[in-house]
């Protein structure tokens, strides 16, 4: 398998507090999950923790050790209660320290906005070795260091770092889709399903089922790699579906 065919997987630990209560509602999973796929990368885990350095420090190894790339969001500001940086400073075995070029680029941003203090300057604060993701939005930076990527947990500050790193990563095919509609219990073409990914190598097939108008039907996503062969088993579908008696919609119900 050559790289431009291999999957390359990444994922996202979302980290703070406020998440897992319910104060902020996240918003970054589908951008980031987006943005990956046009980068040609998979994004097939997602964990959320609070702000706890020992939670932090377990997930970041687990995550980093199975994927790509593992990208992080939260917990990168001036507060106490921002620990991202000393968590997976400690995830990785180095120390903390100052970034030159971050405290340059924090001293220019706060020139005219009070003067960079002491909580401001957290937000220059890097794991030993690491690099800047640039942040045109409020000028703290985000990181980046091996494998792993902490970015910001506002939404658009999070979606300026992501184009920043746009073109950068290296990665396989972006994952196509198709989608087709049908008013049928996904539990009667369960086999149906099966056989048809099975009968297309590189394709997989999610049943996502809903109910509406008073009637349960399905949407069928179909993702693959390689446009000819989600042609075809977009085609096999269709096919097999009218063949039972059931309308099949193209583009999804």
């Amino acid at each position: 398998m050559t790289d431009s065919q291999r999957i390359w997987t990444a994922a996202l630990l979302v980290i703070g507090d406020e998440i897992l209560s319910g104060r902020t509602q996240d918003k970054n999973v589908a951008q980031v999950a987006s943005w990956l796929n046009v980068q040609g990368i998979r994004l097939v885990e997602v964990r959320v923790v609070g702000d706890s350095e020992a939670a932090i420090i377990e997930a970041v190894n687990a995550l980093r050790a199975r994927n790509d790339y593992l990208f992080t969001t939260g917990g990168i500001g001036p507060t106490h209660d921002d620990i991202t940086v000393d968590a997976v400073a400690r995830a990785l075995g180095v120390a903390v320290v100052i970034h030159p070029e971050a405290r340059a680029i924090l001293e220019r941003y706060y020139a005219t906005r009070g003067g960079l203090n002491e909580p401001r300057l957290r937000m220059a604060r890097v794991p030993d070795g690491a690099e800047l993701i640039p942040n045109r939005m409020s000028g703290a930076p985000g990181i980046q260091i091996g494998n792993v990527f902490l970015m910001a947990g506002v939404p658009s500050i999070t979606a300026g770092m992501l184009d920043a790193l746009t073109g950068t990563l290296e990665g396989g095919q972006p994952v196509l889709s198709e989608t087709i509609g049908c008013w049928v219990q996904e539990s009667e073409i369960a086999e149906l399903l099966r056989e048809t990914e099975k009968a297309h190598e590189g394709t997989s097939i999610g049943s996502y089922p809903f109910f509406r108008d008073g009637k349960v039907g399905a949407n069928f996503v179909i993702r693959a790699t390689d446009p000819a062969n989600l042609e075809a088993c977009a085609e096999a579908l269709l096919v097999s579906l009218r063949a039972i008696g059931r309308e099949a919609v193209p583009g999804g119900i």
